[in-house]
């Protein structure tokens, strides 16, 4: 399964690697592409879209689902 996200807030590639790491340490993510130029982020795995949103409000960020697929 995959969640899309769309991501504010996202500045330089430091935001990238800081949003990268905090959907990676939630339980059931697989693998996580971000686009900072987009402001989005694909995550891959099991993991719980609302947990994911926590995770990227907690670094710093705004985020919001666009779809599950």
């Amino acid at each position: 399964m995959a969640i899309n996200l769309s991501v504010t807030g996202m500045t330089c590639d430091h935001c990238v690697h800081t949003v990268t790491r905090a959907l990676k340490s939630v339980a059931g993510v697989e693998q996580v592409s971000v686009d900072r130029a987009a402001g989005r982020a694909r995550v891959d795995g099991t993991a719980d879209g609302r947990v994911l949103l926590q995770a990227v409000q907690k670094a710093g960020y705004k985020a919001q689902v666009l779809d599950a697929v």
